[in-house]
């Protein structure tokens, strides 16, 4: 074990976090981690499945008097994500991470930590290698590939686990329960167009909108930030009904899963429009400036001169879509009617103008709720199909709808209280988890998701709170004395 984390505490689950630290597990090559993985099992005589995707099941039976429990499923994903400072010399396929600590926090020396979701795995490899720890059956199920796909659980098949109750280790913020997760997909639309010149004595200029604060698509849906695209779009309708406007080029936003932050086109109009462009461009930027004086105060407009294009988008298609753009729905479509969280929601994440002469647009729809997911991908394929683009939706993701009669919830509510005499916050999440899957395959499956605190996770910045990790286990702990017995 490493001499810096011998006084931490809980000893236990800190021994096998520096275990586990010293094992490379790049998210899709997981091998050495499975391989460690069935020798613990092997060395304490415990049963333990690999399945053909990767994951690993180890059982453990009931402690004397046990027996007739529930049995319970504690679940983490044994990939993490590998990201280091530049200056920093480090191979996330050879090297063990180099853990320092720093006041109440435990973190890494210029890579990330691996305690999303290494602190998970550590806390039930400590709980199989216990031995006096009352507990029923459990399952423990660490799946892999869960930061780059989800494909461990993807490619679970239904009857690997046989649990009654799943606990899964894998939130960020100690007190908190999560109950619900919002399932995903992408809608892309695809224009083709046929270039055309653009006439004589036109002025061209270029747009942009920078500086927005951006965000999460799911997490940060709800924060009433601006999305550019959107903007954009909305400019661009208000000028194609007032001035004869060519499209040459648009580029914006970036990845499908965050609010876009930047958002440019290239157009040109009538010499004689040129001032009147630039004023409605001023008066534009003031009215959105307004619109987002609160959550958008580093917002940017710029319209400046640009250099001669040969060519733009014939008009009817760009025309389609402009209307498609400010048409298409971005942002919240409904919040969930069993807790305060946002159920349904789209993000207008990037359009591309790409050398092939088409025009790609990426979309993505997040819910709580299959149907509802269905709902908007078909809303947002409906604005683009409508405009003559070509639609794909993705096969996506589920998600896991709060169940409001949850057992395994009141007795986390209810070990909670006791353990620290306070009340938890029960919560869902506006994007991915696991436990979405599970749900899927595991209809009957009672779930709830906790985790000590992390901060910066997926970068070097990341951050383990120790006090809450004792905290966090003492709860396990508790919550396992406590399951109910099988019918």
């Amino acid at each position: 074990m490493d001499m810096e984390m011998n006084s931490l505490k809980p000893a236990e689950v800190f021994k096998f976090f520096a275990e586990i630290n010293r094992i490379p597990r790049p998210s899709k090559k997981e091998e050495r981690m499975i391989a460690y993985l069935e020798q613990f099992a092997r060395e304490r005589g415990l049963e333990c499945e690999v399945d053909e995707t990767g994951n690993v099941l180890i059982r453990k039976g009931a402690t004397p008097g046990m027996e007739n429990r529930k049995t319970v499923i504690l679940q983490s994903h044994m990939d993490m994500v590998c990201e280091k400072n530049r200056e920093v010399e480090f191979d996330f396929e050879k090297d063990a991470i180099r853990t320092l600590i720093d006041g109440d926090w435990l973190r890494a020396d210029g890579t990330t930590l691996g305690a999303d979701d290494g602190i998970g795995v550590a806390m039930e490899l400590a709980l199989l290698d216990a031995s006096d720890i009352a507990h029923g059956p459990i399952e423990c199920v660490f799946t892999r590939d869960e930061e780059t796909g989800l494909s461990g659980a993807f490619g679970m098949k239904p009857g690997f686990m046989s649990g009654d109750i799943l606990l899964n280790l894998d939130s960020e913020d100690e007190g908190q329960l999560f109950v619900s997760c919002a399932g995903g997909a992408a809608t892309t639309a695809e224009f083709d167009f046929t270039p055309v010149d653009v006439p004589q004595d036109y002025f061209f200029f270029e747009v942009k909108v920078k500086g927005l604060t951006g965000g999460h698509s799911g997490d940060d849906i709800n924060k009433k930030r601006a999305n550019a695209n959107k903007i954009l779009a909305r400019f661009l309708y208000n000028a194609w009904t007032k001035y004869d406007l060519y499209l040459c080029d648009i580029q914006a936003g970036g990845l499908h899963n965050a609010i876009p932050r930047e958002a440019m086109a290239v157009c040109a109009i009538p010499m004689k429009d040129k001032e009147s462009i630039r004023v409605d461009w001023n008066l534009f930027s003031a009215d959105v400036e307004e619109e987002y004086s609160v959550t958008e105060k580093t917002m940017v407009f710029e319209l400046q001169s640009e250099s001669a294009r040969p060519k733009a988008v014939e008009r009817e298609v760009a025309r389609k879509l402009i209307w498609a753009l400010q048409a298409v729905h971005n942002g919240i479509l409904s919040m969930s009617q069993d807790i305060d969280l946002v159920e349904t929601s789209s993000n207008l994440a990037s359009i591309r103008l790409t050398d092939g002469n088409k025009i790609q647009v990426k979309t993505s729809q997040r819910s709580s709720i299959l149907s509802a997911r269905h709902h908007m991908s078909n809303m947002v394929k409906a604005a683009f199909e409508l405009a003559g683009a070509r639609v794909e939706v993705g096969e996506g993701y589920p998600g896991w709808k709060m169940n409001p009669e949850s057992d395994i919830l009141k007795i986390a509510v209810e070990t909670y209280k006791a353990l620290f005499g306070k009340e938890p916050k029960v919560l869902g999440i506006h994007a991915g988890l696991e436990c979405g899957l599970f749900s899927e395959k595991y209809p009957g499956l009672d779930m709830v998701s906790f985790g000590p605190t992390l901060r910066g996770v997926h970068s070097p910045d990341e951050r383990l709170l120790i006090p809450t990790v004792a905290m966090v286990w003492d709860h396990i702990k508790a919550i396992l004395k406590n399951i109910p017995a099988k019918a």
